[in-house]
C-alpha cells in the first residue's frame, strides 16, 4: 500500500486559480492567475501528487483547458490527476496524452457506468480516480450526488464501488459534500468505514480540511491521500506543515 500523501489541489477557471463555494459558479474567489507557480511551490515543499480541476471544461466541454493543462503538467514536473466534467473517451485520451497521471471521473461514472468501465479496460484501472460526492441521509445511507451536487443519483457509494471493482478499481476520491469548501473538518467516520469495507481501494479524502488538526484526525482512518485546496491557498498552513503533520506519529 502506498504511504498516504497530502495532495494539494487547484481549481481553474479560464487559467486562473479559483474556489467555488459549495459548487456555485456565482460564488467564486480568485486566488492567483499563475497555476504553474502555485503548483511549483507545492512541489518544492514536498508534494508528490497534485490534483487539478478544470471548472471551465466542466461547465462547457467545448472550452476544455487541455492545452493549458498540458503546459502546467510539463512545467511542474510532478504527477497531476485531472478532472472536471469528463464525459467522453476523447476527454480521457486528451488528458492522458498531455500527461495527466490519472483522470478523475465524477458524474459520468454514476450515469454511464458501462461506458466508464470500458475506459478502465482500455486504458488501465490505475489511470482513473472515481470522484464520488456523497450526501449522507438520516439513516446513514451514503447516496451519490451527481451533476455538481444538483441531484441525488439514488445509487449508494458501496454499490458503485463494488460495481467498479469488477474492472479493477484502484482510486476513489470521496467527498461528504455537506462539508466541502466549508473548512468544517472531514467526516472521519465515513473514511474509517469505507477504508475498512474496501481495503484494496485507495481512498482520497476531500473536502472540509481547514486546519492541521483536520489532517491529524484522518490519521488511522486508512485513507491513501488527503486532498487539500482552499486551506493552502488561504495560508491556514503550508504543504511542509501538512506533510509533517501526516508523517509524525
Amino acid at each position: 500500500m502506498n504511504k498516504s500523501i497530502i495532495i494539494p489541489a487547484l481549481d481553474l477557471i479560464d487559467g486562473q486559480v479559483v474556489r467555488l463555494y459549495q459548487g456555485d459558479y456565482a460564488q467564486k474567489t480568485l486566488y492567483s492567475d499563475n497555476p504553474v507557480a502555485q503548483f511549483q511551490d507545492y512541489v518544492k515543499q514536498g508534494a508528490k501528487q497534485l490534483h487539478l480541476v478544470d471548472l471551465t471544461g466542466a461547465k462547457d466541454p467545448t472550452k476544455r483547458q487541455t492545452t493549458l493543462i498540458g503546459e502546467i503538467i510539463n512545467q511542474v514536473q510532478c504527477p497531476i490527476q485531472v478532472g472536471g466534467g469528463i464525459r467522453s473517451e476523447q476527454d480521457v485520451a486528451d488528458l492522458l496524452a498531455v500527461g495527466a497521471n490519472r483522470v478523475v471521473i465524477g458524474s459520468t461514472a454514476v450515469k454511464q457506468p458501462e461506458l466508464v468501465k470500458s475506459w478502465f479496460n482500455q486504458y488501465g484501472a490505475e489511470k482513473f480516480v472515481l470522484a464520488l460526492d456523497v450526501n449522507i441521509d438520516a439513516s446513514g445511507q451514503k447516496i451519490i450526488a451527481v451533476s455538481g451536487w444538483q441531484e441525488a443519483s439514488g445509487v449508494s457509494l458501496e454499490a458503485l464501488i463494488q460495481d467498479f471493482q469488477a474492472v479493477g478499481l484502484q482510486h476513489v476520491l470521496c467527498t461528504d459534500i455537506s462539508r466541502d469548501g466549508t473548512l468544517a473538518g472531514s467526516n472521519v467516520a465515513l473514511y474509517r468505514e469505507i477504508c475498512s469495507a474496501f481495503p484494496e481501494v485507495q481512498f482520497q479524502s476531500s473536502g472540509g480540511i481547514g486546519s492541521l488538526a483536520d489532517i491529524e484526525a484522518l490519521k488511522g482512518t486508512g485513507v491513501a491521500g488527503v486532498i487539500v485546496g482552499r486551506a493552502l491557498l488561504e495560508g491556514k498552513f503550508n504543504v511542509v506543515e501538512a506533510i509533517k503533520c501526516w508523517q509524525n506519529g
